[in-house]
């Protein structure tokens, strides 16, 4: 079974090593700039896994977060935040919302993938 994985980030170097990696692993692959482009793509498409930057201009990933949370056709779909915000308060803010995991920024390719991987697995 392919995976479907969404990445939502501003920083067109992230999006494009993550994107990269994860086609490498054999997922299909979708990209939003910001939230309301991933807010648009998931009325179109509903994939495995989001995997979420928190600060980007337009909605940010908390948002993001809470409208996935609140769609009844997202609900097997999981999150995984990818930030810089890196404050015990900003991951259990993350986690309380309903992120399945809270990764920081800078990170290593191969540490997400695996642990996409684990998540979905």
């Amino acid at each position: 079974m392919k995976y479907k994985i969404l990445i939502v980030d501003d920083e067109p170097n992230i999006v494009m090593s993550l994107e990269y990696a994860f086609k490498k692993q054999d997922f299909e692959v979708f990209i939003a700039r910001d939230g309301s482009e991933a807010l648009e793509l998931l009325k179109l498409s509903t994939p495995d896994i989001v995997l979420l930057d928190i600060m980007m201009p337009n909605v940010d990933g908390y948002q993001t977060l809470k409208h996935i949370k609140s769609t009844a056709s997202l609900e097997a779909t999981k999150v995984v935040f990818l930030t810089a915000k890196n404050k015990a308060s900003d991951i259990e803010k993350g986690l309380n919302l309903g992120a399945d995991k809270y990764l920081i920024k800078p990170f290593s390719v191969k540490k997400i993938v695996a642990e996409i991987l684990q998540l979905l697995t």
